[in-house]
């Protein structure tokens, strides 16, 4: 006769699925709907995930806000990003459309432009502009950077826009 180990009772499953929670907190903020990912994965029942996470909620360890204003704030000093690009990489980690919203409505477009201004200057300081006149080189080196700042979510128009007017400005600089 083999005796079987029993099923682990729902608290046993709820403590398990707050450890995963907990550990994954640890690393770094989540936000709820990349928890609840998680712990479908790991293929815990819908109502221990929900009760787990409602309590993380209650107790401020789960802010889908914060993580929002964090996550916009952080990617635009560090990775220079632009609007789209933040709204579309909070959508990606499960944040409401109300949130991000609220999380993007301190940047305006004066802030956007500023910040895709300053990207463009900052490599076009290493960029090799070619013989004064060299329509070829110039207009190389402005497609990469409307490119830049496209990936980087900033529309079409704003980055050409700039680009054509700091390329403008480093050509000034570096004649005189």
């Amino acid at each position: 006769m083999t005796m079987s180990s029993p099923l682990p009772s729902t608290s046993d499953r709820a403590e398990q699925a707050r450890a995963v929670c907990l550990r994954l907190l640890t690393a770094r903020a989540r936000t709820r709907a990349e928890l609840e990912t998680q712990l479908a994965k790991r293929g815990y029942p819908d109502d221990v995930t929900a009760h787990v996470l409602d309590r993380l909620t209650q107790v401020g360890l789960i802010d889908d806000e914060d993580f929002a204003e964090q996550w916009v704030r952080s990617r635009r000093m560090h990775a220079g990003k632009g609007k789209r690009a933040l709204a579309a990489e909070l959508r990606n980690k499960g944040v409401d459309a109300e949130v991000i919203s609220a999380a993007l409505s301190g940047i305006d477009a004066r802030a956007e432009r500023t910040r895709a201004e300053e990207l463009v200057r900052d490599r076009l300081r290493r960029e090799k502009l070619g013989d004064p006149g060299d329509r070829d080189a110039e207009n190389k080196v402005a497609r990469r950077l409307v490119g830049m700042l496209a990936r980087r979510g900033y529309s079409q128009t704003m980055a050409l826009d700039v680009v054509t007017a700091e390329l403008a400005n480093e050509r000034e600089r570096r004649r005189v």
